[in-house]
């Protein structure tokens, strides 16, 4: 799939609204264990409400799955066709993968769950699925997802499940949520 592009907008001195970058994530992770698999972090707000003022970029900050304390991200992920990896990770695999997003706790692995790369954070996730089709793997249920299709993921144990033969993007705006 191709990159993902940011744009990022500012009043200038004189309040008027410019773009001061135009191009793809400078903040992209990619999974060796999934071919294809990326996570392109677009912005981290370290409060709610996040301040405007003064420009600094947020995607050079430490990188972890969830929002910093009170804060919020948005990311956007690409998902390869589960096909292209299951049967080929393991503990070792996932393990991996969480701590190189900075959240190895989030991963709820077990070689009985219904997916490898279960997780769970403390995060209210608005999902909106961009292109391809998805399914959301719960403890309890399935549920399938195709382009323009969103989710409301309130700190559920949770994986993303692509059976298709195609990539699947989907946006995530996750923020800092109580217990």
């Amino acid at each position: 799939m191709k990159s993902v592009r940011r744009v990022v907008t500012i009043d200038d001195n004189e309040g008027k609204s410019v773009a001061i970058m135009d191009g793809p994530s400078p903040d992209v992770r990619t999974d060796p264990a999934r071919p294809g698999f990326s996570s392109a972090r677009i912005w981290v707000a370290d409060s709610s409400p996040p301040v405007i003022g003064e420009y600094r970029d947020t995607v050079f900050r430490p990188h972890t799955i969830e929002p910093p304390p009170g804060g919020s991200v948005c990311r956007v992920v690409t998902f390869p066709p589960d096909d292209t990896f299951c049967g080929r990770v393991g503990a070792r695999e996932v393990e991996a993968f969480f701590r190189a997003m900075g959240s190895p706790h989030a991963s709820s692995y077990s070689p009985k769950a219904p997916h490898p790369f279960m997780q769970k954070t403390r995060t209210l996730d608005f999902c909106l699925v961009l292109e391809g089709e998805i399914t959301l793997v719960l403890d309890t249920a399935e549920v399938h997802l195709k382009a323009g299709d969103t989710v409301v993921q309130r700190g559920t144990n949770h994986a993303w499940s692509n059976r298709s033969d195609k990539s699947c993007r989907i946006a995530f705006s996750s923020h800092d949520a109580a217990p």
